[in-house]
């Protein structure tokens, strides 16, 4: 099988729309019906869901978890949950899955944790973006909302900061099984990487 893979020249926001587009069309041509998106606020998941509306694929947005920002506070943006709801998105949280306590451990006693090993490897080689889309699609699994098997293929969209900048399909995996998780394809990432 040839696929093109849509690379981008900046890591970051500007990248949203194409990704979004990418992404929706690639989940039509495999029949996927879940589209998991990296979104702190809401928005990018909001634009996906839009971008797919009418459609059968199912679109969860995980963001942040409580009290990444502020104690007890979570970033989604009420405007952006009601929307989601409205067109039968899911906007959910869980703790991240590449820091949470491990970074916790390590910033009180040092060392560096073997879960912080992943995640620097998968941004230093591939970018933010692409450990984020990693990220969301265990933590989506770990809440429940969406199913695990070995034929079950996803599209995982993260980002750079803000917004979308890489999409791919694979097959999730529980944070207690992540070796069975599988990327399959590639979508769309940034050519560059953010130091």
């Amino acid at each position: 099988m040839e696929k093109p893979v849509l690379y981008l020249d900046h890591v970051g926001e500007e990248n949203t729309e194409a990704v979004i587009e990418a992404a929706a069309e690639r989940a039509l041509e495999l029949g996927i019906t879940y589209i998991v998106v990296a979104s702190t606020s809401g928005k990018t998941a909001l634009k996906m869901a839009e971008a797919v509306k009418g459609s059968n694929i199912k679109v969860i947005g995980v963001s942040h978890q409580y009290g990444q920002k502020e104690k007890g506070e979570w970033e989604v943006e009420e405007e952006y949950r009601k929307k989601l709801e409205e067109l039968g998105a899911i906007i959910t949280t869980q703790s991240h899955m590449f820091s949470g306590i491990e970074r916790s451990i390590t910033k009180k006693f040092g060392g560096y944790s073997r879960t912080e090993v992943i995640a620097d490897t998968l941004r230093s080689l591939f970018g933010k973006g692409f450990k984020v889309a990693v990220e969301v699609a265990i933590m989506a699994a770990d809440s429940g909302h969406i199913p695990i098997s070995n034929d079950t293929e996803i599209i995982a969209i993260g980002g750079t900061r803000w917004g979308a900048d890489v999409a791919l399909v694979l097959r999730p995996a529980h944070s207690n099984d992540f070796f069975s998780l599988q990327i399959r394809e590639i979508i769309a990432m940034p050519r560059a990487k953010e130091d």
